[in-house]
């Protein structure tokens, strides 16, 4: 293990571009459940809540997606942990090119991460988008307004359905996001996944950009992930832990 960690700081110490790929695994670590996992959303919600035309096609559907975002529910009090740190010390030393992420818990935001470089491709949790005039609301502010009604906001300034700003079953990933995810994929010298099994597509092609490109790949994930053949580093550990050892390898060279 220690001859792998010192083998990935070596390769990042190297590196002008460093491109940082993150899921899930990385959010369970602060608290968040696999979606798929036991405790996880799909457990105690219908995944059929979350189809695009389900939401759009009936007003009970976003009524109870909205009391469940009263309640507090999805995600918001959940605080980054030492893997979202570790990436903000990456950003500091001057090596990080893009944080792309298919997480939507706002927590690399929360940890301080330059949101220039975050590139969401599903989407943030904490926004809500007027599907009518595109009009972005934090989730917040929409939250205290409505604290005691039952009534389902909609936009303030057109009165389009507003619904959270992630990708929802039957939603492509946002183009521009995905596009430029992949370029940045195709500089980098180093592409290190941190947290994701590689199987939701077409996410997971972006590690696969980064390696035809003639980076070098760092895995990091608990279990095994689609992608462990063409890794010239893979440790199955905590991420946490690991990129902790990571930025201490970096900040003794």
């Amino acid at each position: 293990m220690d001859e792998k960690i010192k083998k990935a700081a070596d390769m990042i110490a190297k590196a002008k571009r460093v491109v940082v790929f993150t899921g899930a695994g990385i959010s369970t670590e602060s608290g968040i459940p696999d979606f798929r996992g036991p405790g996880g959303l799909w457990t105690k919600y219908d995944p059929d809540d979350f189809t695009i035309d389900k939401f759009l096609g009936s007003h009970a559907t976003r009524k109870k997606m909205w009391q469940r975002l009263r309640e507090g529910g999805l995600m918001e009090d959940a605080n980054p942990n030492a893997t979202h740190y570790a990436i903000v010390e990456l950003e500091k030393m001057g090596k990080l090119s893009a944080l792309i992420t298919q997480n939507i818990d706002n927590l690399h935001q929360k940890a301080g991460s330059n949101p220039d470089l975050i590139r969401e491709l599903h989407g943030n949790m904490q926004r809500l988008v007027c599907l009518n005039c595109g009009e972005l609301y934090p989730i917040a502010l929409v939250k205290e307004r409505y604290a005691d009604s039952e009534t389902v906001p909609t936009c303030e300034y057109c009165r389009g359905i507003l619904k959270p700003d992630v990708i929802f079953f039957g939603e492509a990933l946002p183009q521009r996001t995905l596009a430029q995810a992949m370029q940045e994929a195709s500089e980098c010298d180093v592409m290190l996944v941190i947290g994701s099994s590689l199987v939701v597509y077409p996410a997971a092609y972006i590690p696969v950009q980064a390696k035809q490109a003639g980076a070098q790949l760092v895995i990091i994930n608990r279990g095994s992930t689609q992608q462990d053949h063409q890794a010239d580093v893979r440790i199955d550990a905590p991420a946490g832990e690991t990129m902790t050892k990571i930025i201490s390898k970096l900040k003794a060279k």
